[in-house]
């Protein structure tokens, strides 16, 4: 069952760049190690934190073709596919080899602010012509838009369509959830210091930034939650809680990508509009590390 593969510490992969700012995929390599040496249960690939909307879909072809060969099924993989077009992402569907990935990892349509309905009707066409299983994505802060707790308990009856990335950051919202879905629904964190409070009401675990970084860490303290010990799960959470807002005060994935380059995984660079770290933020960064 697939639920079952990904339940845990998921890390929505960076994409390493060169400082040319091309796809470094000798950096990819290291990265892909990194992660899953420190326990990462699964893989994301092509999601926000990928900076999926400024590389090419020749490369995001690429990188997916190179992460599953590196990877060879030792981990599942989700792929991020989403947009806010659906017939055009329909097609994209179509163009996507997704053999080899567990399932997609799908954003709420942003920009155009859609209805509740219209929210509804473009996940009932994307996971009815998906091959594989649906993870919906709710992110308020960047899609304009909230996906309302009834509409995802209406798509959690169809069949193609797994879980749900709740990055609301609304507790009440996603506890709604948690006491509606069905059994097999997943919620799963999409807020990484709400992750261990989230996994005590029914989350069961985290499509994560900070497991770029710190996998190790990260995925001892999912862990801890899951197994119902959440007085050392908090203690490590807490250890996160000045570094996290870092991650993303300059948008993401610039402050990640600069803890990566300090460990020595990758390069700072990032596409624009995104900006690389200023050297105010990579100074506190590095005195907390």
């Amino acid at each position: 069952m697939i639920q079952e593969k990904l339940k845990g510490t998921g890390v929505a992969l960076v994409t390493p760049f060169t400082k040319e700012l091309a796809v470094d995929y000798d950096a990819l390599r290291k990265l892909l190690d990194f992660t899953m040496d420190g326990g990462v249960n699964y893989l994301v690939v092509n999601g926000t934190t990928a900076e999926s909307v400024t590389t090419t879909k020749a490369e995001q072809a690429e990188v997916l073709r190179f992460v599953k060969q590196h990877v060879n099924q030792r981990v599942p993989l989700v792929y991020g596919l989403g947009g806010n077009n659906t017939m055009q992402l329909l097609e994209t569907l179509q163009e996507v080899d997704l053999s080899g990935v567990s399932a997609i990892l799908s954003v709420s349509p942003y920009y155009n602010k859609p209805s509740q309905q219209g929210i509804y009707q473009h996940y009932v066409q994307l996971a009815n012509a998906s091959p594989v299983p649906v993870i919906l994505y709710n992110v308020p802060g960047r899609t304009g838009s909230n996906m309302a707790p009834e509409t995802t308990l209406r798509l959690a009856a169809h069949e193609n369509i797994i879980g749900i990335k709740e990055a609301s950051g609304n507790l009440e919202q996603c506890m709604h959830i948690a006491k509606h879905k069905p059994n097999d629904f997943m919620l799963i964190s999409g807020d990484d210091l709400l992750t261990v409070p989230m996994t005590a009401f029914g989350a069961v675990g985290v499509i994560s930034v900070l497991a770029n970084a710190f996998p190790d860490r990260f995925c001892k303290m999912v862990a801890l939650a899951l197994d119902g010990n959440f007085k050392d799960a908090s203690e490590l959470m807490l250890n996160f809680v000045d570094i996290n807002p870092l991650m993303y005060e300059e948008g993401n994935p610039v402050g990640v990508k600069v803890v990566l380059e300090r460990f020595g995984v990758c390069t700072a660079q990032v596409r624009l509009p995104l900006m690389e770290a200023t050297s105010g933020l990579k100074d506190r960064i590095f005195k907390l590390l």
